[in-house]
């Protein structure tokens, strides 16, 4: 949708006005708790964005639930950044041999890349109020589950350099206040802002940090994309926003500044300090629990005339990242195969968090081919940290999961199609390895065009004791519900050994076969996060040969909930009790 360039907050805050595409919300709303479940009920409406005008304990309004929908991505983009960089990628393909006549067919290109970059202005509305002595408890942080070990910042932009080659990042690490002038930040593994971090530190020194909070919409979005380390996200903001990024100078010293961001928190992480981060209600659906995180130091607080401050609440899956995580792949998908060699589709389910669940469609030109493509996608950035990844050669839509499925599970050769890494990297949200940070991935490939076997549609036979509800979700894909893994933590070996069940390829065990198969949603939510391959996957038989196990089926995934995994997030009953009674007064009857 064609608009002016959308420089800053308020300029898609008016345009979502224009559109009808938000909600003012006038009365006293609370930062801790209400807020983030007002915002749920809406998103789960597919309703507007949301503007609190007036919140309780800081003069700041809220906005939320920004991109909670295609249509305000859209609104916000347009098609623009994703001609730009499938243009962009033809011309690669086709620049050599060169040829004036294909340069000049492409002469657009040229003209768009003369807008990226960054321009320097003399002043901005960043500076128009400086906090010298700052107070973050000004700022209405949100505390969005009862469980949550205090107010954070749901949509913190975080910036560094490094300390040896200047190089920067633009990262979104969540921050918690610790106290007025103290935050946490959550750099986990495989991000860029900790390796900035982990290099001062080696160098015995501070690290400068910018927190923003709020500014152009492309700001925001550039912060959460996936791009190797030595692609600058600021380049990517511009990219987006449609023309340079203006910054300015900060009369204090230190970093630029983006000229039209909302807030710029400007501090250290100072080297060999950790405190206690957390608990915190993640985008998987389940509480990440408490662990030493650096601190942030904050000298100084900018914020501009009438700032806005944004947010967003993560949760069980779909939140407001589900669709920006979308809109993200669509943009940068066209790179894949440049980068990526032999992969010519790839996505990330946003169903099961993003990490948890990867498919891709690959080159099979010669005898596993397949294989050194799926090693591409998880040997790349953060992609690496990916648990569970699909790849096959056919012609499939993996937007549509369940045709992905069946395919894949109509041609796998269970003794040779799925690889398992045991004592590998983890995402650190996952918390179903061994330990923070450790646990295993799979690769399960479909490949052939031929079909091996027909897949099972129906079921009318047995299950061992204390199995029970069968359901077939898919071909091929029985959901069974089991007894407590504290109870029975062998069932699983149990059911892929019991003989009526040998014509399955499939058998899901889940606390709640009802719950797990009510929605594709749930489905992929339900297996994908509750496993991990080295420990839960079985095979009624097991064989070694050349080093590689492969598996006889029926294979068995075990998704029960295990002791060690943590909470599955739910709305304390305090909380959606006041939003009931308060919700006649802030929202209209379909929002409800």
């Amino acid at each position: 949708m064609a608009h002016e360039p959308l420089t800053d907050l308020r300029s898609f805050i008016e345009l979502l006005k224009r559109e009808n595409n938000l909600l003012v919300i006038d009365q006293e709303v609370d930062p801790y708790l209400e807020i983030a479940e007002i915002h749920r009920r809406v998103i789960s409406c597919q309703g507007p964005a949301l503007l609190f005008s007036k919140v309780k304990g800081s003069q700041f309004p809220v906005v939320t639930n920004l991109f909670g929908t295609h249509h305000r991505l859209e609104l916000a983009f347009g098609s623009r950044p994703q001609n730009f960089v499938r243009d962009l990628v033809q011309l690669t393909e086709q620049i050599m041999p060169l040829k004036l006549k294909t340069l000049w067919e492409r002469r657009h290109l040229l003209q768009e890349g003369l807008k990226i970059g960054l321009k320097t202005r003399n002043g901005g509305p960043i500076l128009d109020h400086c906090q010298t002595t700052p107070d973050l408890t000004t700022l209405p942080m949100l505390t969005s589950w009862h469980s949550d070990g205090g107010p954070f910042v749901t949509l913190p932009l975080v910036y560094t350099e490094h300390p040896e080659n200047g190089g920067h990042n633009l990262g979104m690490y969540r921050i918690q206040r610790h106290d007025a002038t103290t935050t946490g930040i959550h750099w986990q593994i495989h991000k860029g802002g900790g390796y900035h971090y982990h290099a001062a530190e080696r160098l015995n020194q501070a690290l400068p940090m910018t927190l923003y909070i709020g500014g152009p919409p492309a700001l925001m979005l550039a912060a959460i994309a996936p791009l190797p380390e030595d692609i600058p996200e600021l380049m990517l903001t511009s990219l987006l926003l449609g023309k340079k990024l203006d910054m300015v100078k900060d009369p204090r010293g230190g970093h630029r500044l983006v000229a039209n961001a909302e807030f710029a928190i400007k501090g250290q992480v100072p080297p060999h300090i950790r405190h206690p981060e957390g608990p915190f209600g993640d985008h998987y659906g389940y509480n990440s629990l408490e662990h030493d995180y650096p601190i942030f130091q904050v000298s100084h607080l900018y914020h501009r005339e009438g700032a806005i401050y944004p947010a967003t609440v993560v949760g069980r899956p779909r939140q407001e990242d589900f669709f920006i995580g979308d809109f993200l792949q669509d943009l940068l998908s066209p790179l894949f195969p440049l980068v990526m060699k032999g992969v010519k589709e790839l996505k990330t389910y946003g169903e099961t968090g993003f990490h948890c669940l990867a498919a891709a469609r690959v080159s099979n030109r010669y005898s596993r081919e397949a294989f050194g493509c799926g090693l591409r996608i998880l040997g790349e950035g953060q992609l690496s940290l990916t648990k569970f990844l699909i790849a096959t050669d056919g012609d499939v839509d993996l937007n549509d999961f369940g045709q992905l499925w069946c395919h894949v599970l109509e041609r796998i050769d269970w003794q040779q199609d799925l690889f398992v890494f045991a004592n590998v990297s983890q995402d650190t949200l996952d918390y179903t390895g061994p330990s923070v940070n450790k646990g295993s991935k799979a690769m399960m490939l479909g490949l052939g065009q031929e079909k091996i076997r027909e897949l099972p549609r129906t079921f009318s036979t047995s299950l061992p004791p204390g199995c029970e509800h069968p359901r077939v979700f898919l071909p091929g894909t029985l959901v069974v519900q089991g007894i407590p893994y504290t109870e029975g933590p062998e069932q699983a070996e149990r059911l892929c050994a019991w003989a009526d069940l040998r014509e399955w390829p499939v058998i899901i065990l889940v606390d709640n076969s009802a719950e797990a198969t009510c929605s594709m949603q749930e489905f992929l939510w339900t297996l994908f996060t509750r496993f991990e391959p080295a420990a839960d996957i079985h095979g009624s038989a097991a064989s070694v040969n050349r080093f590689h196990v492969g598996l006889t089926p029926p294979i068995v995934f075990d998704c029960r909930m295990k002791p060690w995994y943590t909470d599955v997030l739910e709305v304390d009953e305090a909380t959606r009790k006041l939003v009931d009674e308060r919700s006649s007064r802030l929202l209209p009857p379909h929002l409800r």
